[in-house]
């Protein structure tokens, strides 16, 4: 019998950011200082944002994550693709808290079962839970929720493989349902465009961004199988603007659009950033 630990220590910290507390903090403080945000009515009901290593995507998510500083939140739902082969659709963390040089971060599973139970009850599919992942695009959002908002907060991690459009449609409705009632806050977790020259990166990630910004959950997902625009979180888009929508949000706005060139200077081949706010106005 595999013993699950308690805690899921960090595989990435050091690696895709700093392993030390201080420099840490110091550097997350710094991007979400330094980002300047457009005035933006209504209330953050979801952010989207990029999850690449914080030296490529950090200025970019501290947009992100700007726009709810100093905000206390009791859950936080934070959606990612997972990124490495498993057979199951839709996948949780089977540890009880999550672990970053900051600090540990308490799993709802409460509201897991709940969201699983509902799952089954409508499509037949419910959360797997897995231990020990080496999964970055959920964990590299968490040491900017720590920073930005204000006292503790629980949290809903989901990992996606199935980019099946009934699916997302029910986990997204089923996620909205689950967290209705609760002070929350949904993250999706997703990169825009891999490996491109920067000029035809730019043009795949402006049509990826415009369809979000048109708050197009089915745009979202038809540019991606059309090949005009790339996100490798789609899934995890897809079901955060469902459940948006579904909790009463009704704008987007973009906030920052980067590219790993931005920070490394080579576009022969770069990876793009964006992020967004989801605003209930």
């Amino acid at each position: 019998m595999t013993v699950v630990p308690e805690v899921r220590p960090s595989p990435i910290a050091g690696l895709w950011y700093s392993g030390d507390p201080l420099e840490l903090a110091e550097q997350v403080d710094r991007y979400l200082a330094e980002a300047k945000l457009p005035p933006l009515v209504g209330e953050v009901v979801g952010v989207i944002a990029p999850h690449a290593g914080h030296r490529y995507s950090g200025r970019t998510a501290g947009y992100a994550f700007r726009t709810v500083l100093d905000q206390e939140r009791d859950l936080v739902v934070v959606v990612s693709p997972f990124h490495r082969f498993h057979p199951a659709p839709v996948l949780t963390t089977a540890h009880q808290m999550y672990e970053t040089p900051l600090g540990t971060i308490e799993v709802a599973h409460d509201l897991l079962e709940e969201l699983d139970q509902g799952l089954r009850r409508k499509f037949q599919v419910g959360l797997t839970p897995i231990a020990n992942d080496d999964e970055h695009s959920l964990e590299i959002e968490l040491p900017f929720l720590q920073r930005a908002l204000r006292g503790r907060f629980r949290l809903l991690p989901l990992m996606l493989r199935s980019k099946n459009d009934t699916l997302l449609k029910v986990l997204g409705q089923t996620l909205a349902e689950v967290v209705k009632g609760q002070d929350y806050l949904l993250v999706a977790s997703t990169d825009l465009s891999h490996f491109y020259p920067e000029k035809v990166a730019r043009r795949l990630d402006g049509e990826m961004l415009r369809q979000i910004a048109r708050f197009s959950p089915e745009g979202v997902l038809q540019a991606e199988e059309t090949g005009t625009g790339y996100a490798c979180g789609v899934a995890a888009v897809v079901t955060v603007l469902i459940a948006a929508k579904a909790l009463g949000a009704n704008h987007i706005e973009i906030l920052d659009y980067t590219t790993s060139a931005d920070a490394t200077g080579d576009t022969t081949s770069v990876v793009g950033y964006g992020a967004a706010a989801i605003l209930r106005r």
